[in-house]
Order: C-alpha cells, then structure tokens, then sequence
C-alpha cells in the first residue's frame, strides 16, 4: 500500500494548513492513504515532544512511503529518520532549516546534529524545496549544504518566500510544482 505522511511547520493545523490539504486530495486520487497529523506544541514547537508524538502515533513507515515536511518539521523528519531502521521511498522537505536561523528554531534541531550519512541511507530520494527570499531565513541557501550531504536535488522557487504562511500573506493553496515531484508511480 502506498502511504504519504505530511508534516507541518510552526503553527499549522490539520485542517487548513496552505497547500496540504490539495495535495492531501492529489494523493489520495493516486491511490496514497495519506496521514496528515497534528503535531504538538504547534506553536512552539520542540524537538523532543514532536518526536515522541511520531514515535507513538506515526504510521509504519517502508520503501513505498512519501514524506512531505514543512518548515520546522524538515529537521524533525531528519532526526526521525536519522533514529529509524525502516528506509522510505521519497523525503520532500519544504521551506525548511538545517542550521539554527532564530532562537526558537534551535527547539527543532538535533543537539548533537545530523548524521548526514545515515539518514542518506534512509530514503531512496530527498528533494529540497526552498526559495531565495524566505521571511524566516529557511532560503536556498540554508538548504544548500544539507542538500549536497544527502546527494539530493535542491530546487530553488526564486520570489516564492516560505511557500506558505499566514504573516506574509502567501496563501499557497495549491502547489503544483510538488505534485509534479512527487513519486506517484505504482
């Protein structure tokens, strides 16, 4: 069975979170049973809750699984990935950060960092997707390095900013470059 499992970002919901909810309905019309959680803590999100919450709630996870994570849940999926046995399929990771970019984001990172070759060895693909004019720092440039230590592909959205977000008044509802990424292959 094919599964997709979506992650948002700080202060996103599991009802009406930007472009989640088409591209819920796009996967779910490619035959993908599609788990969209609420993480929690959503506002002030920390690392260790979030994990434990994935530990205990997230779907098993296997080579026919996609993950679409973004912002402060990209470096939350690394880290599961990074303390999982199991390999996916497709990691996407949007509008997200690697390296602390505020105060709060340090909440969201690893303290001991990550380890970029073990979790290369668990996806098939990742894909980045950042923009050159993030509000929030999350540019292409703070994907860049954690993009060429997993061997993955880094797409630049130019004047796209968080590619979703209620303080900059962007939107997104729709977001059919990822639905074009997206591995929907049987």
């Amino acid at each position: 069975m094919k599964q997709a499992i979506m992650l948002h970002g700080t202060g996103g919901s599991e009802s009406d979170y930007f472009w989640f909810a088409d591209t819920k309905e796009f996967l779910e019309s490619e035959g993908y049973d599609v788990w969209w959680p609420l993480l929690p803590s959503t506002n002030a999100p920390n690392l260790s809750e979030s994990r434990e919450f994935l530990k205990n709630n997230m779907p098993e996870v296997n080579e026919n699984t996609v993950i679409i994570a973004h912002s402060s849940a990209c470096p939350l999926i690394l880290s599961i990935l990074q303390g999982n046995e199991a390999t996916v399929g497709q990691v996407v990771l949007v509008a997200g950060y690697y390296e602390s970019i505020s105060d709060e984001s340090t909440s969201m990172l690893p303290e001991s960092g990550f380890d970029w070759e073990l979790i290369k060895s668990k996806s098939k693909v990742f894909m980045f997707i950042n923009s050159d004019n993030d509000p929030w720092k999350c540019t292409d440039d703070q994907a860049r390095a954690a993009a060429k230590e997993l061997g993955a592909s880094l797409i630049v959205n130019f004047g796209e900013g968080h590619m979703g977000s209620s303080s900059f008044n962007q939107p997104y509802r729709e977001f059919s470059l990822l639905k074009k990424l997206l591995k929907v292959e049987d």
